[in-house]
């Protein structure tokens, strides 16, 4: 699902680009913050050592997905776009067989889950970077809620829409950064159309499904605005530069200025 459809319903010209960007800095500190938020989610909710059920909507290029997978866990990986099911099998297929056999990926747009599984299927389900694809949320979120088995954890990563004015007023964009106030509509780096969503709504809409929000992060709080093509640092300097972003990421104010919002809900 991710980046298969566009905001307003059209598809999303940005695919190769997309995946140009895996191994940047800003994709680095994305993902290496999610998979060590979502880690201390997962401790704190299963006892250790617990196989657990995951479903990975909308995976893209399956970075957490197998990164799960390599952790003893069964996954589940949802996309409709088939450049993002290609990438992920190719990644999946460098993987031991071992690994190989506890993921299954398949075609499926994340607005359809229960037409794929019943409810209560899964422990924890992932939707990254999906959310400001589609118009309206709430149809999605009450689908995911309903796949999470009792005390099942739903990981969420959004475009922060309290935040959004940060990125080009930064750069002196200022028309974009007062329009940013009041729109949630904004244009992505990818020069797509996307839409970004306030914390508090999402809060009373994990709430409606039955998830209530339990724990959020900010990510990217201060290497949002990293060149597109930046490398990530080495050794140390990676080091400190993670560290700044994690603190960061769990403190107030920080986190409420983040370029993106991790949620995890429960479900009752």
């Amino acid at each position: 699902m991710k980046a298969a459809q566009g905001f307003g319903g059209g598809a999303v010209p940005c695919r190769g680009r997309w995946l140009s960007g895996i191994g940047t800095l800003r994709e680095a500190v994305r993902q290496t913050l999610v998979a060590r938020q979502l880690d201390e989610q997962i401790s704190a909710r299963f006892p250790v050592g617990q196989r657990l059920r995951v479903l990975d909507v909308g995976l893209g290029q399956g970075t957490q997905a197998l990164r799960l997978a390599r952790l003893g866990h069964e996954v589940t990986g949802l996309d409709s776009d088939p450049e993002m099911l290609k990438a992920a099998r190719e990644a999946l297929a460098e993987e031991p067989a071992g690994i190989r056999e506890r993921v299954r990926l398949r075609s499926g747009d994340g607005r359809d889950t229960g037409a794929h599984f019943l409810p209560g299927s899964f422990d924890v389900v992932l939707c990254h970077g999906v959310l400001m694809y589609t118009d309206e949320p709430g149809p999605m979120l009450a689908g995911l809620g309903r796949m999470l088995a009792p005390g099942g954890l739903l990981s969420l990563l959004v475009r922060n829409a309290d935040a959004l004015a940060m990125r080009p007023g930064l750069v002196g964009q200022w028309d974009t950064a007062l329009a940013a106030f009041d729109d949630p509509a904004y244009t992505n780096r990818l020069g797509v159309r996307a839409r970004a969503d306030r914390l508090d709504a999402l809060t009373a809409s994990l709430a409606g499904i039955g998830a209530p929000l339990r724990q959020w992060y900010g990510v990217r709080v201060f290497t949002d605005q990293a060149p597109d093509g930046a490398a990530v640092p080495e050794g140390a300097d990676w080091d400190r530069l993670l560290a700044a972003e994690e603190r960061a990421g769990k403190t107030d104010p920080y986190r409420g200025v983040a370029a993106l919002l991790h949620l995890c809900g429960v479900r009752g």
